[in-house]
């Protein structure tokens, strides 16, 4: 082989190897604050609003984020991408046509209170707007949120589930924190499920603080510079920092539990009390409040990843007082039911008959 033939064999090695590393680098890229305001970018450009919008400001010369916020807008947006999109985080104009035509009929079955899937009259808070995004993960770039180590997969439960599964139901522990109206966690209170999805933000010029409708938790994140809490000290929303960077609200949270999961309402497999939570919360324009949530728990996932939410503020929109324990029968409901069943299968075996089919619900009228 001539000096120049290898010589092109090594370039075009170098330039395979580097091809290869640019491809690992893109599916290991992390969620940054640089890629959450080229969100922000993107959102303005596709929502009309122009390119130099300034937030309006507080008293005390802060982003003004203060208000009644929705994640109803992206209630149809899947959570992990759908296959056909690939690495692609936005819609074809002719893909936002249909979602645009299926919103609008959302809207409007809504306003009737009528038609499968409109929780009465709640999805008609989506607003006026239509996002582009093909999914709500947005990092990794393939929009799919990775799969839980080994070690995680031996956590898993059917207190997982609590309700939403099949039991066993023999303590109030078999239930999750949602069931027992606890909490939903930090991603499970904020994510859109079938209602409730309404939060309300106030801001002092030491703190910001944002209060969830359904179980009505409220966080107050200090943004003066004080140091987090000891590591000793574990709460079901951890301890939150906020700090300012330009028009954008950094929150990083620490010294969670082990007992909250980031499923929709917080239900699913539990994370591990090594989870650090990240989010960034930046105004698109007077009625958009873009919100991204990064989890990164090396024990329980294989890399950090992170959600995007638009949250809007539609004209008249208030969160709804949401009394949980009031009224609420679940728990108690479903331990005296099997406790019940399993007196009905003794009795059917002590007289030597079959043992009655368990009952079963896949839950189709509230996962709508």
């Amino acid at each position: 082989m001539s000096r120049w033939m290898r010589a092109c064999v090594v370039l075009f090695a170098i330039a395979v190897a580097s091809m290869g590393a640019a491809r690992i680098q893109a599916q290991h890229a992390q969620w940054t604050l640089d890629k959450h305001l080229e969100l922000v970018r993107a959102l303005r450009a596709q929502t009309g609003v122009p390119a130099t919008y300034q937030p309006k400001r507080t008293a005390w010369g802060h982003p003004d984020f203060e208000g009644a916020w929705t994640s109803d807008a992206v209630h149809g947006v899947p959570r992990d991408r759908p296959a056909q999109f690939g690495m692609r985080m936005f819609l074809t104009d002719a893909e936002f046509a249909e979602r645009e035509a299926r919103e609008a009929k959302t809207r409007e079955d809504a306003l009737a209170a009528s038609g499968v899937g409109t929780a009465g009259r709640d999805r008609a808070w989506r607003g006026e707007l239509t996002f582009r995004l093909t999914s709500l993960t947005v990092d990794p770039p393939d929009g799919r949120s990775p799969r839980p180590t080994a070690e995680a997969q031996k956590r898993r439960a059917a207190r997982d589930q609590g309700s939403f599964g099949a039991g066993p139901f023999n303590t109030p522990e078999d239930f999750t924190l949602y069931d027992r109206c606890i909490t939903r966690g930090i991603v499970g209170s904020i994510m859109p499920v079938v209602y409730g999805n309404g939060n309300r933000i106030v801001q002092t010029p030491d703190s910001f603080a944002i209060s969830y409708e359904m179980v009505h938790d409220t966080r107050v994140v200090p943004v003066d510079g004080r140091a987090h809490l000891s590591s000793a000290i574990r709460q079901y929303l951890g301890d939150a920092r906020g700090r300012w960077q330009g028009d954008t609200l950094v929150v990083e949270t620490t010294n969670l539990t082990d007992r909250t999961s980031i499923g929709a309402n917080g239900n699913g497999l539990r994370h591990s009390d090594a989870m650090r939570i990240v989010e960034h919360f930046t105004r698109v324009s007077d009625e958009v409040l873009l919100y991204d949530v990064t989890i990164d728990d090396p024990v329980t996932y294989g890399r950090p990843f992170t959600y995007a939410i638009p949250l809007i503020s539609p004209a008249g929109f208030q969160p709804l007082p949401y009394e949980c324990h009031e009224g609420n029968g679940a728990v108690k409901y479903a331990l005296s039911g099997a406790r019940e069943f399993e007196a009905r299968v003794a009795e059917a075996l002590a007289k030597g008959l079959p043992p009655p089919e368990p009952s079963s619900s896949n839950h189709e009228d509230v996962a709508r």
